[in-house]
């Protein structure tokens, strides 16, 4: 008995959602991320919606043939534990005078309320290069900053330079691990009016917005990669393509909505 043929999927027999689904995984959107969205921005016209199995299914059962094959190599890697970078750590830390402990940290902060609370950290390239990552609790709107060197002086310079960019809205505090970079937290929040508290040692988890975030972005900047080389405008792009991702969190909106909806 001859096995039936399996009825096309959705994407093969929808041009225009299957372009669109393509476009949006070329801008490393998730297939979760997609189906969510769509289903927002569609919601009174199920042929613009499709599951995010159905993309998966899309990408890797090569006899459909409905996805290039290239955009599987958009997809995001599962990432490993970030472990803690205890080691070369130790003599930092205790140099942090006067550092407020995240302990002491307003309640109403934790369930993301009330917008203007960041999160903040460095990553790190070869070469001993680092980009400063920053986050918004309440709506996940990131922010990338070019730093020169991973001195305290050339990093609150640079964070100074950024975030006193922004409305006082949204600047109230900021959260960072516990690492020497800030130890001149004062001058910060003295310039910026933003008040500054560290997460406990070996504890990334405190910030956790940041850590998911900084695990997206080595899909821009794989571990191992030069980071002195971006220039602010650069990371200003790749912080807008993430802007503009929807976030399961936030409903299926984006980050960037999110932000301009509290400024408004």
């Amino acid at each position: 008995m001859q096995a039936r043929r399996p009825k096309p999927c959705a994407l093969a027999l929808r041009a225009e959602l299957r372009e669109l689904v393509a476009e949006k995984l070329g801008e490393r959107w998730s297939p979760q991320q997609i189906s969510g969205w769509l289903r927002r921005e569609h919601s009174d016209d199920e042929t613009m919606q499709v599951s995010h199995e159905m993309i998966y299914r899309s990408l890797y059962i090569q006899s459909r043939g409905v996805l290039k094959k290239e955009l599987q190599g958009q997809l995001r890697r599962r990432r490993k534990f970030r472990q803690s970078r205890a080691t070369n750590r130790g003599g930092n830390r205790g140099q942090i005078i006067d550092a407020v402990s995240i302990s002491e940290r307003p309640p109403e902060i934790e369930d993301r309320a009330v917008p203007g609370h960041w999160e903040g950290d460095l990553i790190s390239g070869s070469g001993n290069t680092h980009i400063a990552t920053l986050v918004e609790r309440q709506t996940r709107f990131v922010l990338l900053v070019q730093v020169d060197g991973k001195n305290t002086a050339s990093v609150v310079d640079a964070l100074i330079r950024q975030m006193t960019q922004l409305p006082e809205l949204v600047l109230k505090t900021l959260t960072w691990d516990r690492d020497a970079e800030l130890a001149e937290h004062d001058r910060f929040g003295m310039t910026t009016d933003i008040d500054v508290y560290f997460c406990d040692p070996k504890s990334p988890w405190q910030r956790g917005s940041n850590e998911n975030t900084n695990g997206l972005l080595r899909q821009y900047f794989p571990k191992g990669t030069n980071l002195g080389g971006y220039t602010q405008d650069q990371l200003n792009l790749v912080a807008r393509e993430l802007n503009c991702r929807p976030r399961k969190t936030l409903g299926y909106r984006t980050p960037i909505d999110c932000f301009n909806e509290v400024l408004r």
